[in-house]
């Protein structure tokens, strides 16, 4: 009877060779709000030869997102309240893990990002050299602005970048991108659970990764803006900032070993 080495933990790329399949086991998640009128293209464009699983998880869409997504044949669960950003997040990780993923891919049904990048997104994982990979907008000088980000939001992005930078003592182009792939041993160990609800769920996990001592990685992501992409408000992306910033805060100070934060332990 042979007895497996490799643990639940372990990434595609950390099995013995004898134990690794053909090639990783990547599941997508989708959180939706109302993504009725981009869904069936962004689903059409996922390379399916790369991917084994999508799974949408809407939150409470007053549109036919969830119809649409059946007829699609991808797995969808639905939230019978809407809880945010972060809450819907939640529910993708935790319905992905039950997939037994190698890699979790995090792609907005919008149509802002660009589906057809994910077997570049998820190779530094693969090759065992990062994980969690971030689809960086500002990582090519003047895309961001050529596809369409706004000016203003341009320069919060920037701000916002270099200041979470010096707090956590990295040199990524870009903290704010919602487009990820994420280990499976990085989903077990962080606990995304007591992140937030809202937008800041994004920053929480990048600095919870950081934390723990997860290797990063950026690779260039062109992103577009158009009336069915969602963008939050300026009250909204106003808190957002407020709320990373706090959270850079807090990492420092949990670090310095000054005051705690659940958000930082095991």
């Amino acid at each position: 009877m042979s007895i497996s080495t490799s643990t639940p933990e372990q990434s595609v790329a950390q099995r013995p060779a004898s134990l690794r399949p053909a090639r990783p086991r990547v599941v997508v998640v989708m959180p939706a709000l109302n993504a009725g009128q981009t869904l069936e293209d962004i689903v059409g464009a996922i390379n399916r030869d790369v991917v084994d699983e999508i799974v949408l998880v809407d939150d409470k869409s007053s549109d036919n997102t969830v119809e649409l997504a059946r007829r699609l044949n991808i797995r969808v669960i639905w939230h019978p309240h809407n809880v945010g950003y972060g809450g819907n997040q939640k529910t993708c990780y935790l319905d992905a893990l039950q997939r037994d993923p190698d890699i979790v891919v995090m792609l907005h049904p919008d149509g802002q990002y660009e589906a057809s990048l994910i077997p570049d997104l998820i190779r530094p994982i693969v090759e065992g050299k990062a994980d969690l990979v971030l689809g960086s907008r500002l990582a090519e000088p003047g895309a961001a602005l050529a596809g369409g980000m706004p000016r203003s939001k341009y320069i919060a992005n920037r701000a916002l970048t270099t200041l979470e930078n010096l707090a956590l003592g990295t040199r990524l182009s870009e903290m704010h991108t919602g487009y990820r792939a994420y280990s499976r041993e990085l989903l077990l160990k962080v606990p995304f659970l007591r992140n937030s609800l809202g937008f800041s769920f994004d920053s929480e996990m990048l600095m919870q990764a950081v934390h723990f001592g997860f290797r990063i990685a950026e690779i260039p992501a062109h992103s577009r803006y158009f009336d069915d992409a969602s963008s939050i408000g300026f009250k909204d992306a106003t808190t957002y900032g407020l709320k990373s910033a706090w959270m850079a805060g807090r990492f420092l100070l949990n670090r310095w070993g000054a005051v705690p934060c659940r958000k930082f332990q095991p």
